[in-house]
């Protein structure tokens, strides 16, 4: 069982935060892959397309850590059809495997039986969360955090990779042409000369989407995360944002998630749950 949405508790100006949420990610995501510099488009083999029924899909057929192949953004409730479409685009680029996000509001009342005839499997569950801008600059000892210049976006996007524990080679180009190109605005957090954390900010719709925040191991436990959330919801509460969104994996029956307690410590709140549909490819 999973938890309803409550999109009352995120509405800003009259408009619904949540389905904004789903746009501005989808925004950064299509962006990223659509505009892979050479030579990752080609390595790494990327494509995306916008789906008919809004939305997009975003594939990499070599995608060394089954994560970049996507189909999200929807506003409106998914239909058989959409998913014919989405399917037929990730079979057509010969996908591997491919995650499905879709807010649980979006869902039709027969995805059960769509899942079992397309077949999808119930993966992990995020948690999508709300909050404002509103939040004081974290003091951390001994750190800086700051916005990256743009002589050091290569550390910077190879630092959250490293960070996330993903490999170095071509996929931090991906992060790194996204910021020189300003679609998300790059952030890190400094121990003397040395860059030990990352993030980013995208924004989008005058809502601010809290992006990639990842530690170098030996660093964690410091406050780099805290600090990275505080100058994010600065920077754009400077820039006219009022509200941020960011997501997160809900924790297991065993164990935590810092992430999570990051954000709530910075008043965040849960807005809904979103399962992440998995499909693995029938022809491969």
């Amino acid at each position: 069982m999973h938890n309803t949405p409550k999109h009352s508790d995120i509405r800003r100006g009259g408009r619904d935060t949540g389905f904004v949420a789903e746009r501005v990610e989808a925004a950064w995501f299509f962006d990223w892959l659509h505009g892979a510099p050479e030579p990752a488009k080609s390595v790494l083999g990327t494509s995306v397309t916008r789906l008919s029924g809004g939305g997009i899909a975003t594939s990499m057929v070599n995608d060394p850590v089954a994560y970049w192949s996507k189909a999200l953004g929807f506003e409106r409730r998914v239909s058989r059809t959409t998913l014919q479409e989405i399917i037929g685009f990730y079979r057509l680029n010969g996908t591997p495997t491919a995650t499905i996000q879709i807010a649980p509001t979006l869902l039709p009342s027969d995805w059960s039986t769509i899942c079992d005839d397309f077949g999808l499997i119930e993966g992990s569950t995020w948690i999508k969360l709300s909050g404002s801008t509103q939040i004081p600059v974290a003091a951390t000892a001994g750190l800086r955090a700051a916005p990256v210049d743009t002589a050091d976006i290569d550390e910077w996007a190879e630092t959250v990779f490293r960070g996330f524990g993903m490999p170095i080679e071509h996929l931090p180009s991906l992060a790194a042409e996204s910021a020189r190109r300003g679609a998300v605005r790059p952030f890190g957090v400094w121990d003397g000369s040395r860059m030990i954390a990352g993030a980013s900010l995208a924004v989008i719709d005058g809502v601010g989407t809290l992006l990639g925040a990842a530690t170098l191991e030996g660093h964690r436990g410091r406050g780099a995360q805290t600090a990275l959330i505080a100058i994010r919801a600065e920077h754009a509460r400077r820039s006219g944002v009022a509200r941020l969104v960011a997501e997160t994996g809900r924790p297991g029956t065993v164990g935590a998630n810092p992430s999570l307690n990051n954000l709530l410590g910075a008043g965040f709140v849960p807005a809904y749950e979103r399962v992440n549909w998995e499909w693995t490819n029938p022809d491969l």
